[in-house]
């Protein structure tokens, strides 16, 4: 697989970055500014999702309607997100298109109207939000667990919580975006068909300003807690579990994604064996690694009944102790194979390489060829990885569970 990375940075300090796929006739981009859950002020838990909707309602020349109109217009896949560390907007589209949607972005980000009256419907639709997570308690377990696990404030609801959206105000947002909004610790990836030299001398002439602006620290709290249990009516209880393990950065990460895959990622993995076939215990369990720049962890959900949800929970808790006891070699390569499967699927999207290079640059400080990731994946093996179970433990289990009943975490 041939690879090429294009990068340049602006005078002020906002990087640019691309991969060309030549293969496609689309391109995605996106913005990765650093106005994530976790940078915000205290008190002003889901900003961002007012803020990913409210840039959107007016920008430039163009009120709400035409600015909507001119986006459709040029055939957009909008995206946006909120997470720990930054908001994301991007899009896909036609290459033709590139250069007027880069204007339009530019708009967007540097111009947006941000009138009074669609602030009030942006929060009005952040709260909505929030309140049908009542509706979707698998998502509100993960959200809740996230929370209870990583320091304060890397697991702020990236959703925010009903007292501090209702509490925002068009000015305290405005200041939030003044502030957040920082082209100096901005970066902007591209991936698919595109010409980088010409990207460039756009984005340059859109964003560059000449000053460069420090982004402050996040300073870290404490973990909230060990066990949460939220009372909900229902026939289900919903169970979210996080061990703590290595970051993105560090040379066992490989290691720890092959032993997560062991756990979770097909039918015939530890989990869904041990605890859904065998035991009949629930009826939909999953892992997956989950890592931010300064932590990271093992992430599992299982959905069950009340009267399993204790068994459910202490089978769990055993099936990741177990791991470090012996991994079979056919395990270890049936987890290559998920991964890399993983990674070719990733690798045919323009969308998932703008975001893929994008995160990369911010973890590591450079970008990772798809070739890299593979040779590590391949380079594991059942000696390694039962090398760093053995030598990090899991423990200290954060649990979260939403259902009629309590268990016990041992």
């Amino acid at each position: 697989m041939t690879e090429r990375l294009d990068k340049h940075i602006l005078k002020n300090g906002m990087v640019l970055l691309g991969e060309p796929m030549e293969a496609v006739r689309s391109v995605a981009f996106g913005f990765m500014l650093p106005g994530g859950a976790a940078r915000l002020p205290d008190g002003c838990c889901g900003a961002g999702s007012i803020i990913t909707d409210w840039i959107f309602r007016g920008a430039g020349d163009r009120n709400s309607r035409k600015l909507g109109d001119a986006l459709d217009g040029l055939g957009l896949h909008r995206a946006s997100s909120v997470g720990s560390s930054h908001i994301g907007v991007g899009a896909a589209l036609e290459n033709e298109n590139l250069s007027q949607a880069l204007d339009l972005y530019a708009d967007i980000i540097l111009e947006p109207h941000l009138k009074d009256d669609q602030f009030e419907l942006a929060k009005q639709l952040a709260i909505d939000s929030v309140h049908a997570l009542d509706d979707d308690p698998r998502h509100k377990v993960m959200l809740k667990l996230r929370e209870k696990f990583y320091p304060s404030p890397l697991g702020r609801s990236t959703l925010g919580n009903i007292d501090e959206l209702t509490a925002l105000t068009a000015k305290s947002t405005k200041a939030i975006i003044k502030d957040k909004f920082n082209l100096s610790e901005t970066t902007f990836a591209v991936a698919g068909k595109y010409d980088f030299d010409a990207v460039a001398t756009q984005v340059e002439s859109l964003f560059e300003t000449g000053r460069k602006k420090a982004l402050e620290p996040v300073t870290l709290g404490a973990k909230a807690g060990k066990y949460t249990h939220i009372d909900s009516d229902g026939a289900q209880v919903h169970i979210g579990l996080m061990t703590e393990t290595v970051k993105p950065t560090d040379e066992d990460y490989y290691n720890a994604m092959v032993g997560v895959s062991v756990l979770s990622g097909g039918m015939s993995t530890r989990l869904f064996t041990e605890v859904r076939e065998k035991r009949g215990l629930c009826y939909a369990i999953g892992a997956r690694y989950h890592g931010l720049k300064d932590a990271a962890g093992i992430m599992c959900y299982a959905g069950t009944t009340p009267e399993n949800g204790q068994e459910t929970v202490d089978c769990v808790i055993g099936e990741f102790n177990r791991l470090s006891e012996g991994i079979s070699e056919e395990e270890i390569q049936r987890a290559k194979v998920g991964l890399k499967s993983s990674l070719i699927m990733q690798s045919e999207s323009s969308s998932s390489r703008a975001g893929g290079i994008a995160s990369d640059y911010y973890m590591f400080g450079r970008v990772r060829s798809l070739d890299e990731i593979k040779s590590k994946v391949e380079a594991t093996s059942v000696d390694s990885v039962l090398g760093f179970l053995r030598d990090n433990k899991f423990k200290d289990f954060t649990v979260v569970t939403i259902g009629p009943k309590e268990v016990k975490v041992k």
